[in-house]
């Protein structure tokens, strides 16, 4: 495995993810969830295609065998995507990045309920610690100091709690699949799904954007299809549990394109409390990394019989 290079495309994939976040949050104030939901989807496809093609992985890779297994991880991505669009016009931009790291915090809670994989005290005392670092990073937004439930922010930090946790589910909804789906079939039907269902909004307000606002919509969706290409490739040419904690760069770059692009200064509690989901978060992966290299080694002890 080329653990360079996996590492080098972990984080070219969230460096691409923050750029397609930077674009949704300019135009999230004009242009509905909806509505981005689907430029998001739709053109994200022809970057996907044109991978595919040239991974010489057409038309086998697109094979869906469970159909319906597709429908409802994009129905949870989509609700997702569509909470954190809503989301990410209300909070500023590092906090937003914070509350959505609850998401893989949550996966392990979902596939201990829905997949019946065995959660240790370790990972759960992780978890538990995390969301409590998730609770530091929102309480301001809910407490009556803060301004009130009736501020955007608190209802931004609900979106956004909500949003992570449909991404969690989709995740445990990808787990189960990948039995039997290959990942480019994944990330390609989701696109479609995604592209589909975000028309369904259409009665609720859709608008014609500006030149401006058109140029930054397509622009998420060339750069989440990219995104996902290069996280995909990561996780290829190297173990997830080696390149999974790059994914916290994220944390850096938000608070650089939110005080550089949106005027936005972090708070002390906001960084206090993303320290502690990150540092859960990264507790768990080298825990996942512990247990899957014994299990390796007790297969390996057991086939030497």
């Amino acid at each position: 495995m080329n653990h360079y290079a996996g590492i080098l495309s972990k984080l070219l994939s969230v460096t691409i993810f923050m750029g397609m976040a930077t674009c949704v949050k300019a135009v999230s104030g004009d242009i509905p969830a909806g509505e981005i939901v689907f430029f998001r989807s739709f053109f994200a496809l022809p970057v996907i295609i044109v991978w595919l093609a040239m991974s010489h992985n057409l038309p086998n890779g697109l094979r869906a065998a469970n159909p319906l297994g597709h429908v409802w991880r994009g129905f949870m991505g989509i609700i997702a995507m569509g909470f954190g669009f809503s989301a990410i016009g209300l909070l500023p931009l590092p906090e937003f990045t914070a509350i959505g790291y609850a998401a893989p915090l949550l996966v392990v809670i979902f596939a201990a309920m829905f997949l019946n994989e065995k959660v240790g005290v370790f990972r759960l005392s992780a978890v538990t610690v995390g969301l409590i670092g998730v609770i530091v990073v929102i309480y301001p937004r809910l407490s009556i100091g803060g301004g009130g439930l009736g501020d955007r922010e608190a209802l931004g930090a609900l979106l956004a709690l909500m949003g992570a946790c449909f991404a969690a589910l989709a995740q445990v909804f990808i787990r189960k699949m990948t039995k039997t789906e290959t990942t480019s079939a994944i990330v390609f039907w989701f696109s479609v799904t995604g592209s589909v269902m975000a028309l369904f909004t259409i009665p609720f307000g859709w608008v014609m954007p500006d030149g401006r606002e058109l140029l930054l919509l397509v622009l998420s969706g060339i750069l989440g299809g990219l995104g996902q290409i290069f996280l995909t490739t990561s996780y290829r040419l190297s173990d997830a549990s080696l390149v999974a904690p790059f994914a916290y760069a994220s944390m850096i770059l938000s608070i650089a394109v939110g005080y550089f692009v949106f005027d936005e200064v972090p708070t002390v509690i906001m960084l206090i409390g993303a320290s502690i989901i990150i540092s859960a978060g990264i507790a768990i992966i080298l825990r996942e990394r512990h247990l899957g290299l014994k299990r390796a080694q007790q297969r390996k002890s057991d086939s030497s019989f």
